[in-house]
């Protein structure tokens, strides 16, 4: 290789490596951004938000009567026709819904009557719960948010293995477990409100097949009234899992930012 040419790729080579170190200072600076970062987040959040929304849950949490839960209960607006008479001897008339056998996939036919539409329109949702779920989604959604930087906060914090003097981490690790069962409660309870308008579906379709049964349009106003309890109990338990997290976190402060020092306060 002629010298001109080996002198070029030298010198390309070596423009790549300054590139590279370059990158990398940049990342590593970025990622001590991302950390410092997060350690103020998180100290900020339970200085200040965490008392802040503990309140806000509990007067939510006091406004939400369990005196009067008839109030909950929602018009289906699924009227019920009028019955029909047949003489004996006489051909059913033509005005009555006709039966349709639908298979089940498991070779059994099921008997029932098929809705094409319901004649007052609309069968509408619980206007109360859709109300009271849409201000508890947001705050359920921010107690997963919080209880996730919480978990990133003490994962920076926690220092290098070492033997002994161990006691700092143990606070840390304590915490940490805290936060990870607060983050995964909390996701259920959007699955249960899910759930709730899905089994309401259920019944009232239910109610529109067979509108001559009481029972069906009871069991709605039952489930309403069951969804309300949970929804009060879901913003008991938001309130509660921010109120343990901010007394184990106020109460080891000092351990969990700093575990090893010469300080032996207990866990509380």
């Amino acid at each position: 290789m002629p010298k001109q040419e080996s002198s070029s790729v030298k010198e390309v080579i070596g423009k790549t490596s300054t590139l590279d170190i370059e990158l990398e200072s940049s990342n590593v600076f970025q990622l001590e951004k991302f950390f410092e970062k997060t350690k103020k987040d998180a100290e900020l959040l339970v200085n200040d938000v965490f008392p802040q929304r503990i309140m806000a849950l509990e007067n939510l949490h006091q406004s939400m009567n369990l005196t009067k839960l008839s109030e909950v209960h929602n018009d289906l607006n699924i009227p019920v026709p009028d019955a029909v008479l047949l003489l004996p001897d006489t051909e059913e008339p033509t005005s009555k819904k006709r039966k349709v056998e639908v298979s089940s996939g498991n070779g059994e036919n099921i008997s029932g009557t098929r809705v094409l539409a319901l004649p007052n329109g609309l069968a509408p949702c619980n206007k109360h719960i859709v109300d009271l779920s849409e201000k508890m989604k947001p705050l359920i959604r921010d107690l997963i948010e919080h209880a996730n930087l919480i978990k990133m906060w003490i994962s920076f914090l926690i220092p290098k293995i070492e033997d002994g003097n161990n006691f700092g981490v143990s606070i840390q690790e304590e915490t940490l477990s805290e936060a990870r069962t607060v983050e995964s409660e909390a996701a259920t309870y959007l699955e249960q409100i899910s759930r709730y308008f899905i089994t309401r579906g259920k019944i009232v379709s239910k109610v529109a097949k067979y509108p001559h049964i009481e029972d069906y349009r009871r069991s709605v106003n039952e489930l309403d009234e069951k969804e309300y309890v949970c929804l009060r109990l879901t913003c008991c338990e938001l309130r509660n899992h921010y109120a343990s997290l901010y007394d184990i976190i106020h109460k080891n402060m000092d351990k969990i930012k700093k575990p090893r020092n010469a300080n032996a306060d207990n866990l509380y």
